[in-house]
């Protein structure tokens, strides 16, 4: 007789014979597995019901009817979601993490990029703004090319000498191939440099705002071709650049021809540049600018002192009487007295003359008193110059 304690056993092949389903191992389900914590199947327990809650673990969700799960006891199946170990920044998908990397790198080239234009810029303004006031001082525009194309040398080799930058390896086919870019650089500088001393610098970048025409009209002369869009985008520039120039207060031709063959000039050194540094793309930017500069000023200085170089001790003293005359007598006689001391000190140090102390001490009350009678005698002069004025 079967009774709810015994275990009951269940064939999972009904329908056959005991020998064959002796060959097969039968499934048993006993029905205590049903219910682990007594032995009343079915929920019939004579033990109270805080009891039988408090030999529950914690951990068991259980409850007294389960409708829904339909499965005896009220143990639910429902568990709690388990927690990938996963992090979250690997489990996006690969697209979403790679366009992130790329957001955060993006920013700092970001900034280090408008860093470096405004440096640019600011450079560009300065040398402008001093350019033209030393051309108003002392108009020798072939002299101020030629020394800024050296100080631009000196430093390359400064960087060179000191490896602050890579030199290149220098090879007869490497400088054959810069000999024409140097030379239109050369031609774009020194004509430049012309028109600054001739009309104002605005003028003269309204004026060099056009390469754009030029680099299109000598490389449509060289071979290239463009669609109609980009010819029909360059007169707008034609247009105002002749605008420009017939408005223009301080127009001179010379300075109106010297930013056109600017224009030219850089127009064809550019162009040039890559067609005949194509075999050298390990030389960079900056070594390549270098050795351009080097270049031009071998073109430059020669045809410098022949077109000018007469004037130039004329003109440096020009300058030093227009320097004198905007300086007041005072200003002068410091200058003067310091200018004393400085040759002194630098001949006893070349020529190691010995030196007292008692010489030094009267050398040193002799150049006061030059200074103070300096002084004394330029504020009578001023105070007769007063005099005269006032009657």
């Amino acid at each position: 007789m079967l009774t709810l304690n015994s275990a009951v056993t269940f064939s999972k092949y009904p329908n056959r014979t005991s020998s064959t389903s002796s060959s097969r191992t039968p499934l048993h389900f006993s029905f205590h597995s049903f219910n682990p914590f007594h032995s009343y199947p079915f929920r019939f327990s004579s033990t109270p019901i805080s009891q039988i809650l408090s030999t529950i673990p914690k951990s068991t969700n259980f409850r007294l009817f389960s409708p829904i799960h339909e499965l005896p006891f009220g143990f639910s199946p429902k568990r709690s979601k388990p927690t990938s170990p996963i992090p979250k920044a690997a489990s996006e998908p690969p697209q979403q993490a790679h366009s992130d990397d790329q957001t955060q790198s993006s920013k700092p080239q970001s900034l280090k990029l408008a860093m470096v234009f405004g440096l640019w810029y600011f450079h560009n303004i300065v040398f402008n703004i001093y350019n033209k006031k030393v051309l108003n001082f002392f108009p020798f525009p072939w002299l101020l090319a030629s020394f800024q194309l050296f100080i631009g040398s000196l430093w390359m080799l400064f960087l060179w000498s000191f490896k602050l930058q890579h030199c290149p390896k220098i090879t007869k086919p490497f400088v054959v191939a810069l000999l024409g870019p140097a030379l239109f650089h050369t031609i774009g500088h020194i004509s430049a440099c012309v028109s600054f001393s001739k009309v104002a610098v605005s003028f003269t970048h309204v004026i060099k705002s056009s390469e754009p025409v030029f680099s299109v009209v000598f490389s449509s002369l060289l071979g290239d071709t463009y669609p109609l869009q980009v010819w029909l985008s360059v007169l707008p520039i034609v247009l105002g650049c002749s605008l420009a120039a017939i408005t223009e207060v301080s127009f001179n031709v010379q300075g109106l021809w010297g930013a056109l063959i600017s224009n030219v000039g850089f127009v064809l050194r550019n162009i040039y540049s890559k067609r005949s540094l194509q075999s050298f793309k390990e030389v960079n930017g900056l070594n390549l600018y270098g050795w351009i500069s080097i270049l031009s000023l071998l073109y430059l200085f020669p045809v410098a002192v022949f077109v000018e170089g007469s004037q130039w001790v004329g003109g440096y003293y020009k300058a030093i009487e227009a320097a004198l005359d905007n300086i007041s007598p005072l200003t002068f006689s410091v200058g003067n007295t310091m200018k004393r001391v400085v040759v002194i000190v630098s001949t006893v140090l070349v020529f190691r003359n010995p030196v007292r102390p008692l010489n030094a001490l009267g050398s040193g009350i002799a150049i006061i008193g030059t200074f103070l009678y300096s002084q004394v005698a330029s504020s009578k002069g001023g105070d007769k110059d007063g005099g005269e004025k006032k009657s």
